[in-house]
């Protein structure tokens, strides 16, 4: 099946971060008189974390957290032909390592067959369409993101390369034969873009025989094929500037001969996402926001350039979806309010078909069979994790079949609080908006806030499954607040666009907003708030901390950036020109300059409250170095600066040891300066 492309957009941080209430960090045991002290039991930390200033974890602390670090939902790779399998990302326990891997699920409610074994999270794949017996899977090492494509033969075990080491590469789709796959790979050097080498090599692969069918290079960053012809002559690639444009061509496969498709000459500059040609092969499904603010799904037809549309009328993103390999239907998902709606359309006829899920469902991932009779999805809540269902689309089962229910390690989930949506003025008069998961009302008097920013800056807060951030609400009594500032995702290309370049600090000033709304709140203790963030989200928590520090209490940046300009220049040359875009050109003298100015790392002494500063040391999107130079400076305060980095880790932490660490780690921080006097 043909999935819609959004490989481009960030990943979530692999590990979800909380805090817990604990006794006093510093246990004294009582002694005789000239007794030796006794040292309280402490949990051994896992050999790859570095840590710096950070407290020793009380052995007793994984206790008193229990059972929240052990939630497990499950992810939707893909399914087979005929739709008798589902291909699973689920989180393997012991006794081998506690990594994400691809698991088989072959009727409902029955045990996984995990398929993958490494020592490295596997978090996609697919079958290959002629033999099901065999996936392609992508992999990386210690978080490097220097992915290689791989095939995987379920009978014999045996994992083959189909890309070569050093690069990054993802698997695209396959021919209509299925029998061979695009791949797109780029060269893993962050000097790359600086000596004008940045490229993307597109590569047809016979799956089993590892043969290169075809391969042709495209100038700069950004590429990635959508489909292919029947005749296999022809791809459509999209060209991906900015989250505010990109662009479809038709690539002939033997010439490597190119011709930009959309925009025509004369058009907006706009967002296109080319996915897959219909049945006939003329017309191809396309998402933009070409005709208003959300970008929605339509029908193209080149010849006479002519939008036809699937969900236009829907006032919000088409999210994501997937197209049967027959094309016959198409399964789209649309972003409404943070809410994903599944929505499944006749391609020939553009009428929507009937569909019948649980009420409230919130729909993460679709999959279709390959002639669009089943389909499975993925569906969360603020009380469940993610749990797939499969419907059978000729039966009248209402919500379909629960094939993969989540693991609430035992926990009663569904007494947990719910997300509920908030907004607030920002200093411009515009409305900002966010999510709030509030302590349950045995908690009483205000209550501490733990701010939680996005990173991206194109993503969005959305409603679902907090994870353990579950254990510091309704346990420890603390509201935990996901703000969308401006930028986000989510609610329009107008106000996507309101932080590029020199607006940058206009997003950071939403925060402070934010702070106002707090004080504001009979429920909320304005005096008791700690701001954290990963990736984009961390560098808003290095900026609060500079502009907000008499009114916050800490701050945890995680994989964070701590000065564009640094950032730019040490970030992979695969995604350099794409930032560029969002965050501005450091190689403009004036540009540069700005940049320097708001840097947090170089505003380091108006910080003057506690952080923790975390990161990966493999990490190719924001470079350590970004992590390093701020607790540097910061430390020159006389603040308290924890630091801890994980050796085998890249942009967020995959690895459950850590992540698991991390967790409590992060524990001691928010119980020491959030929940103390």
């Amino acid at each position: 099946m043909q999935s819609l492309p959004y490989r481009t957009a960030l990943p979530v941080l692999a590990a979800t971060l909380a805090a817990a209430l604990v006794a006093p960090l510093l246990l004294t045991a009582c002694a005789a008189p000239a007794a030796a002290p006794q040292t309280a039991a402490v949990l051994p930390p896992p050999p790859a974390l570095t840590m710096s200033d950070v407290p020793a974890v009380p052995a007793s602390l994984p206790a008193r957290v229990g059972r929240y670090t052990e939630f497990r939902g499950a992810g939707l790779a893909d399914m087979t032909p005929d739709g008798q399998r589902l291909l699973v990302v689920w989180r393997a326990g012991p006794p081998t390592a506690e990594r994400a891997q691809l698991h088989i699920a072959s009727a409902p409610g029955q045990p996984l067959r995990q398929i993958t074994t490494a020592n490295e999270p596997t978090r996609s794949g697919d079958f290959l369409p002629s033999d099901p017996n065999i996936i392609v899977f992508e992999r990386d090492a210690g978080g490097s993101e220097a992915t290689q494509v791989f095939q995987r033969d379920l009978a014999s075990g045996v994992e083959t390369a189909l890309t070569q080491p050093g690069q990054r590469c993802d698997a695209g789709p396959f021919n209509r034969a299925g029998t061979a796959v695009l791949t797109t790979c780029a060269q893993v050097d962050a000097t790359a873009a600086g000596a004008g080498g940045a490229a993307n090599t597109i590569s047809l692969v016979e799956v089993k025989t590892g043969k290169v069918l075809a391969r042709f290079d495209l100038p700069g960053t950004g590429w990635w094929p959508g489909d292919m012809t029947a005749d296999g002559r022809s791809l459509l690639v999209n060209r991906y500037i900015s989250a505010s444009q990109a662009e479809v061509w038709r690539v002939d496969l033997g010439s490597g001969q190119r011709t930009r498709l959309l925009p025509r000459d004369g058009d907006p500059r706009a967002l296109y996402l080319a996915s897959a040609f219909t049945a006939e092969d003329r017309r191809f499904v396309v998402v933009t926001d070409r005709f208003g603010e959300f970008r929605q799904a339509y029908r193209y037809d080149p010849q006479s350039h002519r939008f036809d549309p699937i969900t236009a009328d829907v006032p919000w993103d088409t999210a994501g979806g997937a197209v049967a390999r027959d094309r016959r239907r198409g399964a789209f998902i649309t972003n409404e309010a943070g809410v994903g709606v599944l929505r499944l359309i006749d391609l020939e006829t553009l009428r929507p078909l009937s569909l019948s899920l649980p009420r409230g469902s919130n729909v993460t991932s679709v999959k279709l069979s390959a002639d669009g009779s089943r389909l499975a999805y993925v569906s969360t809540s603020p009380s469940a994790p993610a749990e797939i269902r499969l419907l059978d689309l000729g039966a009248p089962a209402a919500a379909g079949t629960l094939w993969v229910a989540a693991d609430t390690a035992g926990i009663d989930t569904t007494r947990f609080t719910p997300v509920e949506q908030i907004a607030w003025k920002s200093f411009d008069g515009r409305t900002i908006t966010g999510l709030i998961q509030r302590p349950p009302a045995a908690f009483t008097g205000k209550r501490p806030v733990l701010i939680d920013i996005h990173g991206g800056p194109e993503a969005q807060a959305r409603v679902g499954f907090n994870g353990r951030y579950n254990f510091i609400v309704n346990e420890l009594g603390i509201a935990f607040i996901e703000p969308n500032v401006r930028g986000s995702t989510g609610f329009g290309k107008t106000f996507h666009q309101l932080d590029n370049g020199r607006l940058r600090e206009d997003s950071v000033r939403d925060i402070g907003a934010l702070l106002d709304w707090i004080a504001q709140q009979p429920d909320l203790d304005a005096s008791r708030v700690v701001v954290q963030g990963g990736s984009y989200g961390g560098y808003m928590a290095n900026a609060v901390a500079v502009h907000y520090s008499d009114r916050i209490r800490g701050a945890i940046p995680t994989v964070g950036i701590s000065n564009f300009v640094t950032f730019l220049e040490r970030t992979e040359s695969y995604r350099r020109d794409l930032r560029r875009v969002e965050y501005g050109d450091e190689r403009d003298p004036a540009m540069r300059k700005w940049m320097q100015e708001i840097a947090p790392a170089n505003n380091a002494h108006r910080i003057k409250v506690p952080m923790f500063i975390v990161h990966g040391r493999n990490d190719p999107r924001v470079p350590v170095q970004e992590a390093e130079q701020i607790a540097a400076t910061v430390r020159k305060n006389g603040v308290p600066v924890w630091t801890l980095i994980a050796e085998n880790e890249g942009h967020g932490f995959a690895k459950k040891e850590n992540a698991d660490y991390l967790f409590y780690a992060r524990v001691l921080f928010l119980e020491r300066y959030l929940l103390g006097n």
